[in-house]
């Protein structure tokens, strides 16, 4: 799945760059959907994100483009590969500025784990 999002004033931080808790809560929140699409019915809990590491600042104005796609799948669990890529307008390069995975749980109406569709108890 692609998104979108621009970089705001209300996104930087005191240096004038994108605050790194918003790219999380992006990061996050577009895999969830990217999940949610994927596994409808399903309610799915972020458990894990791996490497966090920040490769490259990145200003207001700039347009963050957002690539997720499933890398991994569980009894219980899926994993979707983020990438980010900042797009400058002004000049039509993209740079990738971030990459991580994100891990979901499904969990049943008591809040416990509970297997994806079409996956048996104890497969995996």
């Amino acid at each position: 799945m692609e998104s979108f999002k621009v970089v705001r004033p209300e996104h930087l931080n005191h240096y004038g760059y994108l605050f790194g808790g918003f790219l999380l809560k992006w990061v996050d929140e577009i895999s969830w959907i990217a999940a949610s699409r994927d596994y409808p019915g399903c309610r799915l809990v972020t458990v894990a994100m791996d490497n966090v590491e920040f490769h490259c600042g990145t200003r207001q104005g700039m347009v963050l483009r957002f690539d997720a796609s499933e890398s991994r799948r569980g009894t219980t669990s899926v994993a979707y590969r983020v990438i980010v890529f900042s797009d400058d307008l002004d000049t039509g390069a993209e740079m990738q500025i971030f990459s991580t995975c994100v891990t979901f749980v499904r969990l049943d109406a008591e809040g416990k784990k509970t297997p994806l569709p079409g996956v048996k108890a104890g497969q995996d």
